[in-house]
């Protein structure tokens, strides 16, 4: 099981590419792996805000492409489309890079 660390570190190294290929403004990891409380069937929740939006097929490419390359299973959150109702809790636990 990959630790937070580890899994932040690899996006800091992925990031430039990420946004040159991808209106990326920044992006975070929350939920379970934020908390410290993953186990080893956890997905990776992870957060983008972007400079502009990302048609269906660009973002399953880019969670595909995080996948691949954290080698976790990747949940995508897009910032600006979280309800309300738990965008707070979600932007208070995430680790933005």
């Amino acid at each position: 099981m990959k630790d937070l660390v580890t899994i932040l570190a690899t996006l800091r190294r992925l990031e430039p590419e990420l946004k040159r290929r991808y209106p990326l403004r920044q992006i975070g990891v929350f939920g379970s792996y934020a908390r410290g409380e993953q186990r080893p069937n956890s997905d990776l929740d992870i957060i983008v805000d972007l400079d502009s939006g990302l048609t269906l097929i660009d973002l399953a490419r880019l969670e595909g492409e995080l996948s691949a390359r954290l080698d976790l299973p990747v949940e995508l959150a897009i910032k600006d489309a979280l309800k309300p109702r738990i965008e707070k809790r979600i932007l208070a636990e995430a680790i933005m890079l």
